[in-house]
This record gives structure tokens, sequence and C-alpha cells, in this order.
């Protein structure tokens, strides 16, 4: 058995189970617009290639999935999913094979792969080696991958906050959210977020230490509703919503304050 990147001409076949697109979703999305299938793959990259093969440990699920479902007319930031490919997913893995050099048989990487059990990486450079293993690697997907980087980012980089200052964070209870709200309360902060449900107003107010939040489902007038938890304005928004909650937003910023524009899930 050779997965250690070498000459030898012995392989190994396994079956292979992912997760695939069998055309583009119009509308919400239903159980028969995917199918899991399951084929035969060899454990070992292209000969010459610069691709790394791994074993998927863990894989996330995030919302612009639905997005690449769909069919983007003019592609951007996301493009489509072909018909009949592999969805693709934030994943932890563990390195069986590789052509790359940066690489060695039983590295652990996160970064983009393949829904699937098998995933042969073609960009590389997506991949971020994992350091520590003193933590779940599931982490690696959360709070030590992309939404962690995300809100670290967003938050200090480019919010700059300063103790005492309100914030707003809108879907507050998303990967994303819920770890600014954390970090604001760790500055010092007044932290109120909005979410869709009673449970998650909850969670955010008694399990993850918000200030204040609400469930802007229930809320009429999304402006007075603002004034009401904000009397003094709103030094920090950031936003993952766009649409209603933003028009809202800008009625009740202090001046000078800042607004991070990380999502518009609305829009």
């Amino acid at each position: 058995m050779d997965t250690d990147g070498g000459s030898s001409s012995e392989t190994v076949q396994v079956r292979n189970k992912k997760v695939m697109l069998k055309h583009h979703i119009n509308g919400l999305p239903k159980e028969s617009d995917l199918h899991v299938t399951t084929e035969t793959v060899v454990l070992k990259v292209p000969q010459g290639s610069n691709t790394v093969l791994v074993k998927v440990l863990y894989l996330s699920l995030e919302p612009y999935k639905y997005i690449r479902s769909r069919k983007i007319e003019n592609p951007g930031v996301f493009s489509s999913y072909p018909p009949s490919s592999v969805i693709t997913s934030y994943g932890v893995g563990r390195v069986l094979n590789f052509g790359h050099p940066g690489y060695k048989k039983g590295d652990l990487v996160w970064g983009t792969t393949g829904c699937e059990e098998y995933s042969l990486i073609t960009e590389p450079e997506t991949l971020f080696k994992i350091p520590d293993t003193d933590v779940p690697l599931s982490y690696y997907l959360g709070v030590l991958g992309m939404p962690g980087l995300t809100a670290y980012v967003g938050f200090y980089d480019f919010c700059a906050p300063k103790k005492g200052e309100n914030v707003f964070i809108s879907s507050a209870f998303g990967a994303v959210g819920q770890l600014v709200g954390q970090l604001a309360k760790l500055m010092g902060c007044c932290v109120v977020g909005s979410a869709g449900s009673k449970e998650k107003v909850d969670l955010l107010k008694n399990k993850l230490g918000f200030d204040d939040a609400f469930n802007y489902k229930e809320e009429k007038n999304l402006d007075e509703a603002l004034k009401r938890y904000f009397p003094e304005g709103i030094d920090i928004f950031f936003d993952n919503v766009g649409g209603k909650i933003i028009d809202a937003v800008l009625l009740n910023m202090r001046l000078h304050g800042c607004i991070a524009l990380c999502g518009m899930v609305s829009q």
C-alpha cells in the first residue's frame, strides 16, 4: 500500500460516498435536488500532479451552499455548482497521499473539500495545516476556522471597538454572529442581537452572554425596537442580514459609528 506520495505501483481502492447536486435549485431546496452516490476511488494522487488526497473527518454546513446550488447568472464571489457535481464544503481531513511538496502523510488540514469521504484537493493552497490537536478537530470548522476568523477580523480590525460602546448584531445566533457577540462582551461593550426564534433569543441572553436580544419576527416596527434597545444610539453594527434591518439601523447609528457588512442573507 502506497500513501506516501512515492512511486510504488501498488494502489488501494476504496468506496467513496459523496453528495451531489442533481440540478440547479429553483425556490426552496428539496431532498430530491441532491443525491448520494458511491464510487470506487484509488487512494493515490495523479502522477506528477500538485494535488493532495485527504480522508474527510468533519464537514460543516454553510448558507453559501444554497446560493451556489442555484443558477447564478453573473458570477462574482460565488459561482454555481455545475449540475451532477459534488457539493463542496469547509472540512477537516487527514492527508493520505500528496503531490504537493508542502504536505506529508498524516498531516491534519482544514479548508475547502468535497462533501465526500475521500476528497482530491486540486488547489492545495486553499488548505490550512492544523498545528494543534489539543482541542477537538471540529473547532477548526467553527471558532478556529472560517467563522472564527471572520468574526475576529471583522470585529477587531474593521470595527475597532472601544469599551462601553453599543454593539448590535443581526443574525446573532449564526456561526459568525454569536462569536462577534462574545468578542464584544470581552471588550466591555453593551451587546444586543436579533434572531428569528424565542429559543435562539433565550440562548443568546442566557448562554452566550448577550446583554439583550430580540426576535425580529415579533417586531412590527424595527426602528422603534432599536430605539427601545439603544436609546443612545448604536456605535457598531455587525450586519449579517441586510434588507429591512439595515434600513432601520441607519436611523439609529451614532455619529462616527461603524457598520461591518459581513453578509446580506435576506437579499
